[in-house]
């Protein structure tokens, strides 16, 4: 029994001595990202005149992304609505809530803009009214069509 010991214990020893020892991976942290400091846009002013119908845009973007501004439609036929904007940009797109009056009941409806090539394009789809509030169904499904175009013209001073 004492032999069986002894070859099993030196055994052991010539195992764990051939066996390499390969060094843990060094496990480097990348370096942190400087945050991207983006500087207010300042007034940024959009219309569009087609057909006898306007809309007009207007709004600041401060560091932060965030939207607030004026939006008002003059379209034939029906009574011309303005109101705030509020809401954020998103990459190449704002999406905010625009409040408005018309025919003297206070309204909420989500707005979607496109910028593209210096301009912007609205978007529209499936909206659904849920607490006194209009929204998109699915923002991803919207479609921009050009007629919807709002080119880029001198803010009022």
């Amino acid at each position: 029994m004492k032999k069986l010991l002894a070859i099993t214990a030196i055994i052991l020893v010539v195992f764990v001595s051939c066996k390499k020892t390969e060094p843990a991976p060094e496990i480097v942290p990348s370096p942190p990202k400087e945050a991207e400091i983006v500087e207010p846009s300042g007034d940024q002013c959009y219309a569009s005149r087609l057909n006898g119908n306007i809309v007009a845009l207007s709004f600041n973007v401060n560091s932060h992304q965030e939207i607030n501004g004026k939006l008002s439609y003059n379209l034939t036929g029906k009574d011309k609505n303005e109101g705030t904007l509020v809401g954020n940009m998103k990459g190449d797109t704002l999406i905010a809530d625009y409040t408005f009056m018309s025919e003297g009941v206070s309204s909420v409806r989500e707005v979607v803009f496109l910028q593209k090539d210096g301009a912007l394009i609205e978007g529209y789809g499936d909206v659904v009214d849920a607490n006194n509030k209009v929204t998109f169904k699915d923002k991803k499904k919207l479609k921009f069509d050009t007629k919807n175009t709002l080119t880029k013209t001198d803010c009022p001073q």
